[in-house]
């Protein structure tokens, strides 16, 4: 590789191809283009003359510097130039690169992608093999060895490796390496995320190994670029609180936390602020209950990666919660029953069941409320001591049943009989609750003042009783007593669910405080917790959820939370109707730096501006050049414009565009000519020439025009050589008028004025060249001073008429007439006085009254519309000749002219 600074040509031998230019600048000077053809005139009168342009007998000098330019620009490209090129990869050895393509390789992999394409191009212009290690793949069943591969095969290997949703594996990546047993020296590249995999151990190992093996050079994602971690929200009093990690410490920073339903629909959207010194940032999620009850994931906005997402399950959500009354049937629908106030307070966030204990223990359940059940039997008893043990919250309120007949299955023991506060009989006031205690599930919630309790039951003194208690009366007797059992908990409530011992149940207190103890739960219990739970839905390391990998293999149902990997991504597992998420962040120690590395090595960041291969774009100019180059020999052979007229006449259109939109006075008048531009102009002027006529507005009078300038062009198409086009109308205030030959303007008695716009283009139209053709169409009206007339063309350069003279061109320029008639006769025609030789002789204007339109005009089958009076068809024949012999004055001038003077020019030329 040869370096010039910034440049470097990665072929650079071919450069010696750049000492052939003499010789193709030699060659083009030797080989002048083909020389031009000119045809000789016919006439002798025009022998001797020059022809102004002259072909040169050799190329010249600025087109052979253009294709030297080609030249070289095609060989400075098969050099293949590269702009930032550096080339690290040292050596002749193989190249072994190690990428990190775990978890946290989502946030940025195309940066990791980028510099492995890179790595990749360097080898091949090296011809160095390759061994590629994806360190996430190899924990995959069946994954095939590394191994050293040629650039091909390994840019194939390449492709198809993607971020994964588990984290790296250093150790089995420095195993896979050994294996390998690459030949030495080598040159080795190690594409980490910058984060340390577990204790750090492994990877320093894999880094000392490599560096004892050659050259290692180490690309790590920089301290604020590193992928965050969204970790399990904690439940503080009653709120989720959402959290998310970063790995290094910092400036303060910012990012929101969106949480979404299962389908990705948008619930609520939460600021979570990183202090400076901080790597873990908090919020709580402060939304009601439906909404929280339906939200399937917690998701990093703008963030990609398995570690920006936690899926949540079941005990996150509304829980299925079963209800025993220990009432009568009759009374549990009224405001008496045990169960109506429970059942008020947890109808909008649990899902509520009713029956006995064995119905509920056969479904799937999270939480269980007894409402004044007295003793149960003992296969109960046992039966929810497993089902408590396994995760399940019991409830028990306390009542007259449960007062007289207690069993053990509640968190205290407690006495025979209630105590009453308040009555006749007794000395004491019904008590109020005193503050719940700091670590009390009910911390922080307000108690309102009138909130009172009448009766409980009271617990019998124990020594580990003050740990137990939850709540308490204002008296210090508890109020509400708790212990945990297994993974589940036994909760009792030292009074009624209704109110026949306290007013408690009739206060948002009391619904506050049931969802602060279904949130106790851990959601659905399995019935049978030692059943491995398959995977459903998994995270990819993009963080989207899809269908499990085939390797994925079942979740246990209990026991420690696993490290995920490639046979337990994270994602959802068990069944549809009872699901557990296994998130990324629950297997996984928060995010750190990865650790200082061995002496010697340095992490440098991934290339922001990595090489460009300049080839391409130098092969491109060299098309583009060639391309202009093939149009310029064109041009100079004079194939590209066939012909003088074509090219004078795609000047002349040219030149009235410009002329146009240079004339305009603001940008509304030059969409406006630009607009006039139509592709029917641009034919009209270069291909097919045209009659035009102009809209007048009454309708019976455009139709005849059109018709009569189609009779006209059919007869010149039968009659003569030229070919004209269908006719056009055109709008004099907004049309381009230079395109045509003759403009045909029958006059009408209501025809309004030109305006500003319409005078210009008329001006211009007779200044350039144009003949309009004025027609009265009715020979009563004498002269040209006639009102509708002379209305019509206020402002208008009009020169000097004189009626046609006996010997005047127009009279012989097809046909021999002595008078012009139309669809009348008799009318007088009406000439420019004294056009001499400007315009080619030809009069800018004609005016007349004959009706030559009405003459002229035939249907679809051809046939004559209108009579002509009082002639006949022999008057309408006149008429079409004296149409023809205007449209050859207008298309060849007066050449015509000259003719009475041949026998003098060719006296005076000797003959």
């Amino acid at each position: 590789m040869l370096s010039l600074g910034p440049f470097a040509f990665a072929a650079p031998w071919l450069l010696a191809a750049l000492v052939v230019l003499p010789a193709i600048w030699w060659l083009l000077r030797l080989t002048p283009p083909a020389p031009r053809r000119i045809a000789f005139p016919p006439l002798r009168l025009l022998l001797g003359l020059a022809p102004k342009e002259e072909t040169p007998h050799r190329t010249p000098w600025w087109l052979i510097l253009l294709r030297l330019a080609i030249a070289a620009l095609v060989i400075v490209a098969l050099a293949q130039p590269l702009l930032r090129a550096s080339d690290v990869l040292v050596g002749d050895g193989p190249i072994v690169v190690v990428v990190d393509n775990g978890w946290a390789s989502g946030a940025h992999w195309e940066r990791r992608s980028d510099a492995l394409d890179d790595i990749l191009d360097r080898a091949a212009r090296a011809e160095r093999p390759l061994l590629i290690v994806a360190s996430a793949d190899l924990a995959i069943p069946g994954a095939a060895p590394p191994s050293l591969l040629p650039e091909a095969e390994a840019r194939r290997l390449a492709a198809g490796i993607e971020p994964r949703p588990w984290p790296n594996d250093p150790a089995a990546t420095l195993a896979a390496l050994e294996a390998a047993a690459p030949p030495t020296p080598l040159t080795a590249i190690w594409l980490t995320d910058g984060l340390k995999q577990g204790d750090g151990s492994g990877q320093a190992a894999l880094a000392q190994w490599l560096q004892g093996q050659g050259e290692l050079i180490v690309r790590a994602e920089g301290a604020g670029e590193r992928a965050p971690l969204v970790l399990a929200p904690l439940h503080e009093s009653g709120k989720l609180a959402l959290r998310v990690a970063r790995a290094n410490e910092g400036a303060e920073e910012t990012v929101f936390l969106r949480a979404l339903d299962e389908d990705g629909g948008f619930v609520a959207r939460q600021e979570a602020r990183f202090a400076a010194d901080a790597t873990v940032a908090e919020v709580a999620l402060d939304v009601p209950n439906e909404l929280r009850n339906r939200i399937g994931r917690i998701a990093i906005e703008n963030e990609i990666g398995a570690g920006s997402v936690y899926l949540l399950d079941e005990s996150w959500r509304r829980r299925p919660v079963g209800l025993v009354s220990g009432g009568q049937e009759g009374t549990r629908e009224t405001l008496l029953g045990d169960l109506f106030y429970i059942q008020r307070a947890l109808e909008p966030t649990a899902e509520l069941r009713e029956g006995t204990v064995d119905e509920l223990l056969e479904r799937e359940l999270a939480v269980m409320i007894l409402a004044d059940v007295g003793a149960l039997g003992d296969g109960q008893r046992q039966a929810l001591r497993e089902w408590i043990d396994r995760g399940g919250v019991l409830v028990r309120f306390a009542g007259p049943r449960l007062a007289q007949n207690a069993d053990d299955l509640l968190p205290v023991r407690v006495r025979a009989g209630d105590r009453l506060l308040g009555g006749a009989l007794s000395w004491e006031q019904p008590a109020t609750i005193a503050p719940f205690p700091n670590e009390s599930p009910f911390a922080g919630l307000a108690i309102p003042p009138d909130v009172s309790v009448a009766r409980q039951v009271l617990a019998e003194p124990d020594l580990d009783l003050g740990r137990k208690i939850w709540a308490r009366l204002a008296d210090g007797t508890p109020l509400v007593t708790g212990e945990r059992s297994g993974d589940g908990w036994i909760v009792l409530v030292h009074t009624t669910a209704n109110a026949d011992w306290s007013n408690l149940a009739l206060s948002g207190l009391f619904v506050e405080m049931l969802d602060r103890l279904v949130a106790l739960s851990q959601g659905i219990v399995a019935a049978e917790p030692d059943q491995p739970l398959p995977p459903i839905a998994t995270l990819d390391g993009t963080g989207q959820l899809g269908a499990p990998p085939p390797q994925a293999g079942p979740l246990a149902a209990a026991g420690e939370t696993p490290v995920p990997g490639a046979t337990l991504p994270p994602g959802y597992y068990g069944y549809e109707a009872a699901r557990r998420a296994f998130n990324l962040a629950d297997g996984i120690a928060p995010p750190e730096p990865l650790d200082a590395l061995p002496a010697g090595i340095a992490a440098e960041p991934y290339a922001t501006t990595p090489e460009t291969a300049l080839g391409p774009w130098l092969l491109g100019a060299a098309l583009l050049l060639l391309a202009l180059d093939a149009v310029v020999a064109l041009l100079l052979r004079g194939l590209l414009l066939p012909t003088r007229s074509a090219a004078r006449a795609a000047a002349v259109g040219l030149a009235i565009g410009m002329f146009g939109a240079a004339g305009s006075a603001t940008a509304q008048d030059e969409a406006a000519a630009a607009s006039a531009m139509s592709d029917e102009a641009i034919i009209a002027a270069i291909e097919v020439p045209r009659l035009a006529y102009v809209e007048t507005g009454d309708r019976e009078v455009d139709e005849t025009t059109h018709a009569g300038l189609q009779g006209l062009t059919l007869i010149l198409h039968q009659r003569t050589a030229a070919e004209l086009g269908t006719p056009v109308a055109v709008d004099l205030s907004t049309d381009e008028l230079a395109f045509y030959p003759i403009l045909y303007w029958p006059v009408t008695q209501n025809q309004a004025p030109l305006d500003e716009t319409g005078r210009k283009r008329v001006n211009e139209y007779m200044r350039n060249g144009g003949l309009i053709v004025f027609d009265m169409r009715d020979p009563g009206v004498s002269g040209i001073g006639a009102g509708a007339l002379q209305q019509m063309t206020a402002g208008l350069d009009i020169p000097p008429l004189i009626p046609v003279p006996p010997e005047h061109v127009l009279s012989r320029t097809f046909y021999l007439l002595r008078d012009f008639p139309g669809r009348w006769a008799g009318g007088a025609v009406w000439i420019e006085q004294g056009e001499g030789r400007i315009n080619d002789g030809v009069s800018s204007v004609i005016v007349g009254s004959n009706d030559w339109a009405a003459a002229w005009a035939i249907d679809e089958l051809g046939r004559p519309i209108y009579p002509v009076v009082p002639g006949g068809d022999r008057q309408r024949e006149y008429a079409y000749r004296f149409g023809v012999n205007l449209a050859m004055y207008a298309l060849t001038g007066n050449y015509k002219s000259d003719q009475v003077h041949v026998p003098a020019i060719l006296e005076r030329l000797g003959q």
